[in-house]
């Protein structure tokens, strides 16, 4: 630590692992909000090797409203809570920053403005993704809609109103510390994890119309494969936690890796001399179809030509997150 931390009543935490190219514009921004809003401004790094830590101890070093802490568990559950841990005490609210997102100049003021006006332990935001190049803008319109969302309110169009989860913004950090904060055996889902339990406290979840943010996909086929099975597993292991029920908008995608495994095999049947075999195939390609078609729907709205390959990144998105929940299902119970 290079000067003395400056302590304000608001936490904001940035959760980082190499994100060189984002970390210092974003700290700036924030900085400059903290101008007209007392903001303390906790870096927690997973171990960066790509010059995030030099960027933050720059900033740090002449700015005390910011400091570094090693995260050495690597995931964001588990850096958020040692940032609160360390430096929270004093904190009547936290917010929880993303790297890879893009805010509002007033994104702190106004989520400070919804947690006063309401009565809510935590306020959750809208969240829209935006691509830039082809494959990023096509995964961005999947994301967009239902096609990659399902009925999720805050990507579809976030209404004001209380709510079971929402895109984590701010928390109150008595609320936060009541129930031990994020469950840092979760690497993906924390969020969904933790309003579980806020709510089970008598916490209220409030979802705000009026702040929101920008966030960039994956952009890349492999990284956003990785990323689903991720969240996949993630949720399945909250449901076993919890010993919850998965939603229907959980449950159908959930049948995505089952259908496509039997559908294959049964194709494979089929060409070796029993031909209905194939009709256990009409899942997959029922699914494979409708995906495809819906991209093509979503090309004739947007201008873009690469919207055309939004139903193969749903396609991605879907079977990965159906292959991850059934292998976190597994790993969660047996846990």
């Amino acid at each position: 630590m290079n000067a003395p931390f400056t302590f304000a009543e608001t936490l904001v935490v940035l959760p980082t692992l190499n994100e060189a190219s984002h970390i210092g514009p974003l700290i700036d921004q924030l900085l400059a909000e903290a101008d007209a809003v007392p903001l303390a401004i906790v870096v927690a790094d997973g171990g960066s090797t790509d010059g995030t830590i030099a960027i933050v101890e720059a900033i740090a070093a002449r700015d005390p409203r910011v400091v570094l802490i090693d995260n050495p568990d690597k995931i964001q559950s588990a850096g958020i809570n040692r940032a609160v841990a360390l430096f929270g005490g004093r904190a009547k609210y936290l917010i929880r920053i993303d790297a890879h997102s893009h805010y509002p100049p007033d994104y702190c003021r106004g989520l400070l403005i919804e947690a006063e006006r309401v009565a809510a332990e935590s306020v959750v935001v809208a969240m829209r993704t935006e691509g830039e190049g082809c494959f990023q803008r096509a995964v961005a319109a999947a994301q967009n809609s239902r096609l990659g969302a399902g009925n999720s309110g805050h990507r579809v169009g976030a209404k004001a109103n209380y709510v079971d989860h929402g895109h984590h913004a701010l928390i109150r950090a008595d609320a936060f510390r009541a129930i031990d904060g994020y469950d840092p055996a979760f690497s993906h889902n924390e969020d969904a994890e933790f309003d579980l339990r806020l709510a089970a406290n008598g916490g209220r979840i409030w979802q705000s119309d009026r702040v929101s943010l920008v966030y960039n996909p994956r952009n890349a086929p492999g990284s956003l494969f990785r990323q689903y099975r991720n969240y996949g597993r993630g949720r399945a292991m909250t449901i076993a936690k919890h010993h919850a029920w998965p939603k229907l908008r959980q449950l159908i995608p959930a049948t995505v890796a089952p259908a496509t495994a039997i559908g294959l095999v049964a194709l494979v049947v089929a060409a070796f001399g029993a031909p209905l075999a194939a009709l256990l195939a009409l899942p997959m390609v029922a699914w494979a179809g409708a995906s495809l078609a819906f991209g093509a729907f979503l090309r004739l709205k947007e201008a873009s030509r690469c919207v055309l390959f939004a139903g193969p990144a749903a396609m991605i998105m879907h079977f990965a997150w159906s292959l991850g929940f059934w292998e976190g299902l597994l790993k969660g119970y047996r846990r």
